[in-house]
């Protein structure tokens, strides 16, 4: 298994965004977590489309946009333009989930689904087959700073079963105070997608670098 680390860029220094670029650039992330809120899913709105076209024309980085919203067939065409690597949509707002799936492939992006921590993990099963990641939500969607819920841990082991017995395995991308910590609760799940944000990457509890602080999520994965 190949790990990887996404940053959540709605974590970073907004006013210097350029500067932010950069440094998660040279730390090595490997994706940018971008979440898209409506203020009706969930009560709080970011990230426009023409924000996020102005991101990827500045970095390499590949974009992973998370759609928590209502209508996710509007906003997959708003930003399917961008040409993310991935685009997640919430299983619990979807009623035709085929033809969501369907949408985001015909733009050429790789579908990924979403659920929220008290929804049950028998939500997604029917569609393991048809998507490329499933992100795992270990707070409620809207806002940074929540605690880790640990009753998202039994879904993901029961998950990474389910997964192991499945010809084709989606990616398990985890989201949700992502740290050092709770990375090692993990330890006997592991997902494949970091994404980190406030309580890991983007804090000032210490002088170290965005890369310094990756080695240190690095060394809790390989444990």
């Amino acid at each position: 298994m190949v790990t990887r680390i996404a940053a959540s860029i709605m974590c970073a220094d907004q006013l210097h965004i350029a500067d932010e670029l950069e440094r998660l650039d040279a730390a090595g992330i490997d994706l940018l977590h971008c979440d898209v809120m409506d203020g009706k899913y969930v009560n709080n709105l970011a990230i426009g489309p023409e924000w996020l076209l102005a991101v990827k024309e500045a970095t390499n980085i590949a974009l992973d946009i998370h759609l928590a919203t209502i209508d996710p067939l509007k906003y997959i065409e708003m930003f399917a333009k961008i040409k993310p690597e991935y685009i997640s949509f919430h299983i619990e707002v979807c009623e035709d989930v085929p033809a969501v799936i369907q949408k985001i492939r015909s733009y050429h992006i790789k579908p990924a689904i979403a659920l929220n921590p008290e929804t049950p993990l028998e939500a997604i099963l029917p569609y393991l087959n048809d998507v490329e990641m499933v992100l795992m939500m270990t707070v409620n969607p809207g806002f940074a700073g929540q605690a880790f819920q640990r009753s998202v841990l039994e879904k993901l082991r029961i998950l990474r079963v389910t997964l192991a017995d499945n010809a084709y395995a989606p990616l398990i991308e985890v989201d949700g105070n992502i740290n050092a910590t709770t990375i090692g609760e993990m330890s006997d799940c592991l997902p494949d997608i970091f994404v980190l944000g406030t309580s890991a990457l983007f804090h000032k509890k210490d002088n170290k670098t965005y890369a310094e602080r990756c080695v240190q999520i690095w060394s809790e994965v390989k444990r």
